[in-house]
């Protein structure tokens, strides 16, 4: 099972030595792959109301995640870039789809593009997005940036694109970028089935929120019946589990990691955020104490 850790964004500050500190040291650390979240905005909670605003909120330090992997691809050499999650139908697709080919192409084919839909309204407003067809939206982006990736030369028309004979240049290393789903979260822990569906028919892989329980294995099911419904083969669909470690013993995260695993998860990641632990050196020595006890 390959182990990855989460950029702790909201608890990182700001000096770049301390973040290049903390991600070459979890690259030599033997870490496979670094989540990096995605905000634009924060909202302001004296004005917005949502569960996530109590880590996402307008002061909380949140980096753009599309420029720091660039950064962090000029600083490592071999670890796994991931985008966790972006948030796409935010965003222009044409120039997600450049940025990601940029990234892949500055880091030697290291870049794994996750992606959701998000949750909070206020950044697709001030994005001047629609919020209530980012699924359906979502979905075409996929197919135009595979596209994009793919193909010197784009003819492309749908529902929500146009791109009239145009391609990227240079185009990435990897033909196409994984695209990895992100779904769930702290208000829903059980997604809408139209996202389930999304999941198994285009994700390149998938990194749900759900709860290591029956209703967990329930999930997964249905992913797993979705995709050999769309004829795709639920092993060729790898799982990717969130390991909170902030107030557990190694012990309660190896349960976890055992959780995960029964589900058929393929790999885990790290969260470090939560334990008020000071940036680099807390969330570092927290991490490789995960990293020895599960690897």
């Amino acid at each position: 099972m390959k182990v990855g850790a989460i950029f702790p964004q909201t608890e990182c500050g700001t000096d770049v030595a301390a973040i290049g500190e903390f991600v070459r040291e979890i690259e030599q650390s033997g870490f496979d792959h670094l989540f990096v979240a995605d905000h634009v905005l924060g909202a302001d909670p004296r004005h917005h109301q949502h569960p996530s605003l109590i880590a996402y909120s307008h002061e909380s330090v949140v980096h753009e995640s599309m420029t720091l992997l660039a950064y962090l691809a000029a600083i490592t050499r071999r670890i796994t870039l991931a985008t966790g999650i972006l948030i796409l139908p935010q965003r222009q697709t044409a120039l997600v789809a450049k940025q990601a080919a940029q990234i892949d192409v500055l880091s030697g084919g290291r870049l794994r593009l996750g992606i959701g839909v998000g949750w909070n309204a206020v950044e697709f407003e001030a994005l001047n997005e629609t919020f209530d067809n980012r699924g359906r939206r979502a979905a075409e982006q996929v197919a135009v940036m595979r596209a994009l990736w793919t193909q010197p030369v784009v003819d492309f028309r749908g529902e929500f694109h146009r791109i009239d004979h145009a391609g990227l240049c240079p185009l990435p290393i990897q033909r196409p970028i994984p695209i990895w789903f992100g779904v769930g979260g702290r208000e829903r822990t059980v997604p809408p089935d139209a996202a389930l569906r999304r999941v198994a028919r285009l994700a390149d892989g998938w990194s749900p929120n759900l709860t290591l329980d029956a209703n967990g294995q329930a999930l997964v099911a249905r992913v797993h019946g979705y995709a050999r419904e769309a004829g795709r083969d639920p092993a060729h669909l790898p799982l990717e589990g969130r390991i909170h470690l902030a107030g557990q013993a190694a012990d309660g995260w190896t349960r976890q990691v055992e959780a995960w695993h029964t589900l058929g998860a393929t790999s885990v990641i790290g969260e470090p955020r939560g334990a008020g632990l000071k940036f680099p050196d807390g969330h570092l020595d927290l991490l490789r104490r995960f990293r020895d006890a599960v690897k």
